[in-house]
């Protein structure tokens, strides 16, 4: 099992078109977990569940035959309001499922949803066309055909559209099938190690006896390098404290316990799958996701904390995530901007504007409000606040 190609699998697409309900299809698991999230019936914080892809001498199938793939699904959110978190998620994943619900079509965070995968370079992407028992085979048709005019000239132009019933569980076996076709990335195993924080927890419950206390865990994506049970690790920007009216970030040291991928505990980890590590953390540390958005990395690999960063910018033609094609303005500066990088987002203010190509193309400096640590050559999300909603407008390099 262990040798089997692994995959990290993003579900992204509108509020409502049938996301969670088609993970839940497929690994047996409801990825709303979050009290809130029952309540409303969306999901508000990255959903995660896991699957291996097996095949008999019939079809691809989740329980019996020859092992094919692991795969670790990311449920991120739809909401408008959300769309920070579905960035967060995006950082995470190497491959994406976009919904799109037949009997709705093509909606503001549908177009929002593919262009935040093609911001952050995700080419590998299924698209599912769900809820076909709710629509006529004419209806289906003509859905078919505007997706099909809606993804050209995008990443996703040639991907496969697969119509499915994720509540009747029809063509399920058809997007394993296309599961395992999904080019695998290459690791870099020799780098050293980086990890991206995308969650953290406290996993013990109210009443547990000190003995049989669990250390702080951490859950993400090993972006290269290894990991392995024994290591001292070093997590940044740590932990955040207020003194004085001012805010200041506190690196973390702490060795692995254990690790965990899906429900299997291993002594190692390479990239793929998403992961779970059990630290010697205080769990008061980590609980409620109070470290999400940090690196870890083996002790004295990370770069400093920066409270400014420099980007090469592009800006899309239009507004994303609107009804109105509204045309993106180029930037100024002392314009506030939010930020995606990696699992983080910060809110940055335009220091300097240069090397203007076009007024699409330009090399930016921002003070940041939250600050971070950047890796060269890191891809970032960039939102502009239009009518109090943060908007997709573009995406940038780390220089």
């Amino acid at each position: 099992m262990n040798k089997i190609p692994e995959l990290n699998v993003g579900v992204v697409g509108h509020i409502d078109h049938g996301k969670t309900t088609l993970l839940s299809r497929l690994t047996g698991k409801f990825t709303d977990t979050h009290s809130e999230e029952l309540k409303r019936g969306i999901t508000i914080k990255l959903g995660y569940a896991d699957i291996t892809i097996f095949k008999d001498k019939k079809e691809f199938n989740t329980k019996t035959g020859e092992p094919q793939r692991y795969i670790s699904f990311i449920d991120a959110p739809g909401h408008e309001m959300l769309m920070a978190t579905m960035l967060s998620g995006a950082a995470t994943i190497d491959s994406a499922i976009l919904v799109i619900a037949a009997n709705e079509g093509i909606k503001p965070q549908t177009k929002e949803h593919l262009m935040a995968l093609q911001a952050k370079k995700i080419n590998n992407i299924i698209i599912v066309q769900n809820k076909i028992d709710l629509v006529t085979k004419e209806q289906a048709l003509k859905n078919y055909r505007e997706i099909k005019e809606f993804v050209k000239a995008t990443s996703a132009e040639n991907s496969p559209i697969i119509p499915i019933s994720a509540q009747q569980g029809v063509n399920i076996n058809k997007l394993l099938e296309e599961l395992c076709k999904l080019e695998i990335p290459k690791k870099d195993l020799e780098s050293k190690p980086i990890f991206l924080v995308a969650r953290s927890f406290d996993i013990n419950k109210p009443g547990t006896e000190i003995k049989n206390l669990k250390g702080g865990v951490l859950g993400g994506i090993l972006k290269k390098g290894k990991l392995k049970v024994g290591d001292e690790i070093e997590i940044k920007p740590g932990l955040s404290i207020k003194k004085n009216n001012q805010q200041t970030y506190q690196t973390l040291t702490t060795k692995i316990l254990s690790l965990r991928k899906g429900n299997e505990s291993v002594k190692e980890i390479t990239p793929g799958a998403s992961i779970s590590i059990e630290t010697e953390l205080d769990p008061f540390l980590t609980k409620t996701d109070s470290l999400t958005g940090c690196l870890v990395s083996t002790k004295n690999n990370l770069p400093e904390i920066s409270h400014s960063i420099k980007i090469k910018s592009e800006l899309f033609r239009e507004v994303l995530g609107t009804e109105k094609h509204e045309k993106v303005k180029p930037l100024k500066t002392k314009e506030m901007l939010m930020l995606s990088v990696n699992t983080t987002i910060t809110v940055g203010t335009i220091k300097t504007i240069k090397d203007t190509l076009k007024g699409t193309s330009n090399e930016i400096e921002l003070d940041l409000n939250i600050p971070i640590v950047t890796l060269k050559g890191d891809n970032v999300g960039i939102a502009r606040n239009i009518d109090k909603h943060w908007r997709l407008i573009g995406w940038g390099e780390i220089l």
